[in-house]
């Protein structure tokens, strides 16, 4: 898995071995299975991820004391094939409140035989963050960044528990 930088994006891939279906529930309905721990903004301790699963659905971290970090929305919803989300995290790792101030996540769930899918990631319109988006790009670009986030979502697929 190797990240591509162009411009105001960052693409990747990954293969996991699962079906088409699988890879896209675990994804999304069991976000908090495989999302880094480490890549959260929320003030308290995490309890839970929520990835509402609908388009106009929200994503959410909730802390174990009840509070809630909105940091994305989503904008498509096409299972088992597509998601699009917004990344409303700013370039200083705070909630972005505006939306035309965030960018988007497309990701693609692309069979490659009946029990293989290979997953594919656009983070893009970094430049939509403004001031400091390209570092921005380069930490998402980079192996601590999308990188971690899909061989660990790849390791739970593959391990078939949380």
């Amino acid at each position: 898995m190797t990240a591509q930088t162009t411009g105001t994006a960052v693409q990747t891939s990954i293969v996991v071995e699962a079906p088409v279906e699988v890879a896209f529930d675990v994804f999304t309905r069991d976000i908090g299975s495989w999302w880094p721990p480490e890549h959260h903004i929320l003030q308290a301790e995490l309890g839970e991820m929520v990835f509402e699963l609908r388009e106009g659905g929200d994503i959410f971290d909730r802390g174990v004391d009840g509070s809630e970090c909105h940091w994305g929305r989503v904008l498509a919803y096409e299972p088992p094939n597509r998601v699009v989300f917004s990344w409303d995290v700013s370039p200083q790792w705070q909630i972005e409140t505006d939306p035309e101030r965030t960018s988007e996540v497309e990701v693609r769930f692309v069979a490659d035989g009946p029990s293989r899918t290979r997953v594919e990631l656009e983070h893009r319109n970094l430049e939509r963050h403004g001031d400091g988006w390209e570092q921005m790009r380069d930490a998402v670009g980079s192996p601590d960044g999308w990188g971690v986030g899909l061989r660990r979502f790849r390791q739970r697929v593959t391990s078939g528990s949380g």
